[in-house]
């Protein structure tokens, strides 16, 4: 029975590895960097022994660089691990992440792009890069803007609370991205009823 119930959890860990490096593949076949994750295991991401980050981080923290869209380069990446999948931004895209949202106000304010959704209910919304937040963006805690430096898990990677998946998926929206200062734009119309808390920037995260 033991030996079993082991071979079913090799089954399942190497059919997510198969998954996940399917979909790394195909984002670095249109394009998109991709960078190797911590992979979830028992309700924690791990990149190692030794590891001691429990929340979702790079597979390898010190080299932030370590992002490829070459296909022979990403599948080795995940040939053995079933690593998460991240998406650098500030390069093919910037992500503004929203909280606390509608899903049709999310689609509205989207343009026509791709939009992904976390466990926790957060909105990602891929834009075209080199955009700062406007104004009336630049001042709410619940609008995020992923620029140089920073990184997003992608689908269909792995939470606690369950998978990242696409609302909108970049073969729906063909791959195309919105204008940031349009998608903006949209945002300020549909997010007036959450307030204006304290200001936040741009993530940039130091290498």
């Amino acid at each position: 029975m033991r030996g079993g119930v082991t071979m079913r959890i090799r089954f399942r860990g190497e059919f997510e590895r198969v998954r996940l490096k399917s979909a790394a593949l195909a984002y670095a076949a249109h394009g998109w960097d991709v960078l190797p994750g911590a992979y979830l295991a028992r309700g924690r991401y791990c990149c190692g022994s030794g590891c001691r980050t429990v929340a979702c981080h790079p597979a390898r923290p010190e080299r932030p660089d370590l992002v490829s869209h070459q296909p022979d380069v990403v599948g080795t990446w995940w040939s053995r691990r079933p690593f998460s999948v991240l998406l650098p931004t500030g390069l093919t895209f910037d992500v503004l992440e929203v909280s606390a949202c509608p899903a049709a106000t999310i689609a509205q304010a989207a343009c026509g792009g791709p939009v992904a959704v976390t466990s926790a209910g957060r909105w990602m919304i891929p834009v075209r890069p080199g955009s700062d937040l406007c104004p009336d963006l630049a001042g709410r805690t619940d609008v995020v803007l992923h620029g140089p430096g920073s990184w997003v898990p992608a689908p269909p990677t792995r939470e606690p609370g369950g998978r990242i998946r696409w609302v909108v998926s970049p073969t729906d929206a063909q791959w195309r991205l919105p204008d940031a200062v349009r998608v903006q734009a949209a945002l300020v119309d549909v997010l007036p009823a959450l307030g204006h808390p304290p200001p936040y920037t741009r993530i940039r995260v130091a290498a």
